[in-house]
């Protein structure tokens, strides 16, 4: 994975953010910093890579799916929230948490979200999403990748606009 994000930042920089998630520890965000890698994205709301990721000028979206995990994460500066699970979350629980958080930090639904949701989501303030088992399935053909890929990025643009 370092070596795809070396590549990727090297030829990509100018123009996409290139990071790292399911990020799990300080020495990983280090790893990902050294690859040229921009954001770190982490499965929960781990203060010390939180922290690590900011003290290296990476932009820190940790996962969080409650109130405290939120406000644990803004306080330690993470850039963003990744609600994860978004599936179990729903968008009612990413709404009734966005209440409370300030109002310029931005939102992502992570786990579950899918092009059939995105206005859901959208909805109730999320800025994006991660998709990774919608876009990615090992056996998958390149072509069918690339077709789900095709598709988010079409709903994704749709609903951005709405």
């Amino acid at each position: 994975a370092l070596e795809s994000i070396s590549l990727a930042a090297k030829a990509l920089s100018s123009r996409a953010e290139i990071g790292a998630g399911t990020v799990l520890t300080e020495e990983n965000v280090r790893a990902v910093a050294a690859a040229g890698g921009t954001f770190i994205v982490s499965p929960d709301t781990n203060e010390a890579v939180i922290a690590e990721t900011v003290k290296l000028g990476l932009k820190s979206y940790p996962g969080v799916f409650s109130p405290s995990d939120a406000f644990k994460a803004i306080r330690t500066g993470a850039t963003g929230l990744k609600f994860f699970p978004a599936e179990v979350l729903g968008s009612k629980g990413i709404k009734a948490m966005k209440a409370v958080l300030p109002p310029e930090l931005p939102l992502y639904a992570v786990g579950g979200a899918n092009p059939d949701n995105f206005n859901e989501f959208f909805a109730v303030g999320c800025a994006g999403f991660g998709l990774g088992t919608y876009i990615y399935k090992p056996g998958m053909s390149v072509a069918e990748v690339a077709e789900r890929a095709a598709t988010a990025v079409a709903a994704y643009d749709t609903g951005a606009k709405a």
